[in-house]
């Protein structure tokens, strides 16, 4: 029988204790942490499943030598799938203790479940950041685009759109005012081109755009500093101002102003990036 022997490497490690740390989170959870149906809980077990899933696709493909066989670009999949992971992770162990941890009465078996997992989903979510360093471009060394700064930057746009549509569907809170159905209108076309890039690179399909790849970067880009200006300005100054507004103030109206700003200053610096960098292959 032959033997079959699988090299090692650092990443490969930070990927086995990745898969390890959200299978414990979940599967912890999922066995006595006594979760409610729906709502927080199931986003939080959905974070730890999807990055456990996709995690593992990456290795089984990477071990047994099958990158040529899979319909993906290989250089930009993994560290797309890690950045995500990071994220989701990241939001799981923020929501989760705040949820289901903070403020709990009965201290038995069901909490000392929860504690674990959240304490899992951090270490996860620090193996998938450890992972994204390690496989994150170097300055001069030519790699996939998504491995790249700006690559990495539209992972983070499109995650941080998810939560701004998740902020602003429960109670809908862009329907008062035109202004505010044009910032909700820039939310999604910009979440929309963000992630068709993602794909695109994942799937190396850039050669299928009528125009040159690195063109359609830049103009997109220009485009979407400008659309998410203009939200980051009309969202407080129609939600807070007395003159507008519609409801009264809460955390999550002015948790979608945060984050707009935020994905403002991400695009801005992916703009930045992309005026300068030297792309040789996708």
């Amino acid at each position: 029988m032959p033997l079959v022997v699988f090299p090692t490497s650092q990443l490969l490690w930070v990927r086995v204790a990745a898969l390890l740390f959200t299978c414990v989170s979940f599967s912890v959870v999922a066995h006595g942490g006594m979760l409610p149906s729906g709502g927080m809980a199931d986003w939080c077990i959905f974070c730890w499943a999807f990055s456990f899933a996709c995690t593992l696709l990456v290795l089984l493909v990477e071990q047994f030598g099958l990158q040529a066989r899979i319909p993906v670009s290989w250089s930009n999949f993994p560290i797309t799938v890690a950045c995500y992971g990071a994220l989701l992770c990241l939001s799981a162990s923020i929501i989760f203790p705040v949820f289901f941890v903070k403020d709990q009465q009965n201290r038995g078996v069901a909490y000392d479940h929860r504690i674990a997992s959240t304490v899992f989903s951090c270490l996860a979510t620090v193996a998938y950041l450890w992972e994204v360093s390690l496989s994150k471009a170097r300055p001069g060394e030519v790699a996939g685009y998504m491995a790249t700064a700006p690559g990495l930057m539209k992972v983070c746009q499109t995650f941080v759109a998810c939560i701004i549509f998740i902020l602003v569907s429960d109670p809908v809170s862009y329907t008062q005012h035109a202004a505010l159905k044009w910032c909700m209108a820039v939310y999604c076309i910009c979440f929309i081109l963000s992630m068709a890039v993602v794909v695109l690179c994942v799937g190396e399909c850039t050669g299928c755009l009528p125009i040159p790849f690195s063109k359609f970067l830049s103009a997109y880009g220009l485009l979407a500093v400008i659309m998410y200006l203009t939200a980051t300005i009309i969202w407080p100054v129609f939600q807070f101002d007395k003159q507008y507004q519609y409801q009264y103030q809460s955390n999550k109206l002015i948790a979608v102003a945060v984050f707009t700003a935020l994905n403002f200053l991400l695009y801005l610096a992916d703009l930045a990036y992309t005026a300068r960098l030297v792309f040789v292959s996708v």
